[in-house]
């Protein structure tokens, strides 16, 4: 049996890119809570104002307003340059 490795037969190793921080809401997680356990060094009105913010497909498009789901992905910290 032969042992196939990394950049053998033509194979490249792959580089991970940094992704942007995100979290996904508890079952009937406030957004409250949810700032508050995921920017818990930030006063709490800033943090709530930073996840607006950085989450306009929740807190703006959906209907009933602010309506957090299990399955979003919440960021928790502004777009990657």
């Amino acid at each position: 049996m032969a042992l196939v490795r990394a950049n053998d037969a033509g194979m490249t190793s792959a580089t991970l890119t940094r992704q942007r921080r995100f979290v996904t809401p508890e079952p009937d997680e406030t957004l409250e809570s949810l700032a508050a356990r995921a920017l818990p060094g930030e006063p709490l009105e800033a943090a709530m104002e930073q996840i607006r913010g950085w989450n306009l497909h929740i807190f703006a498009m959906r209907r009933p307003r602010a309506l957090m789901l299990g399955s979003d992905v919440v960021f928790v910290e502004p777009p990657l340059a």
